[in-house]
């Protein structure tokens, strides 16, 4: 069985050590460690959490702080959790006492998993809630976007030219969500 720790942190402005000191305390030593330095806004990339995910095995465990360590969102948590559950890896978060590979900890998992479902479920009926709703206002099912082909190409081009992306906001009049929701699109 291997062990790997991951830990997080939403800036380059806080630290791995008091997570590092929590594991420590444990007298739980990891194989390898994880780690990312990234927002804590939901569908962010995390890279270390990805590898994390990758290199654990079947048998083997993670190790976390908290469970909020894994995700950003309460469905991002339980999906985690219920990805790793279901190909064998335990999960222990230190600050909740869980422990997926006992009896309490996988009810405690499985909860989350139900939730975790349940929005989903929610998150699709309100989207047909909301077609429907438009449809009956005589609106396309969809929200058009907010920038056409032309004024998207040129966000990306302005951007990779060295554009400030707060410039871009106003310039454009888009939220920054938008604006890297394009620039991912672009990629």
């Amino acid at each position: 069985m291997a062990t790997a720790f991951y830990m997080r942190v939403s800036t380059d402005h806080q630290s791995l050590d008091q997570q590092r000191d929590q594991l420590a305390a444990t007298g739980i030593t990891p194989d390898r460690e994880f780690s990312d330095i990234a927002s804590g806004k939901a569908g962010t990339d995390r890279p270390g959490l990805a590898e994390a995910l990758a290199w654990l095995r079947p048998g083997d465990q993670l190790v976390t702080v908290a469970l909020d360590r894994t995700g950003r969102s309460v469905a991002e948590v339980t999906a985690t959790i219920a990805d790793l559950t279901s190909r064998g890896i335990t999960v222990v978060a230190l600050r909740e006492a869980v422990d997926t590979s006992t009896p309490t900890g996988r009810a405690i998992a499985a909860i989350m998993a139900s939730l975790a479902e349940l929005e989903l479920e929610l998150g699709a009926e309100r989207r047909a809630a909301s077609r429907s709703a438009r449809l009956a206002r005589g609106l396309p099912a969809t929200k058009p976007p907010k920038l056409d082909a032309d004024q998207r190409k040129r966000l990306v081009r302005l951007y990779h030219g060295g554009e400030p992306v707060s410039e871009l906001m106003e310039m454009f009049n888009v939220s920054r969500a938008t604006v890297f929701r394009y620039l991912k699109a672009a990629a």
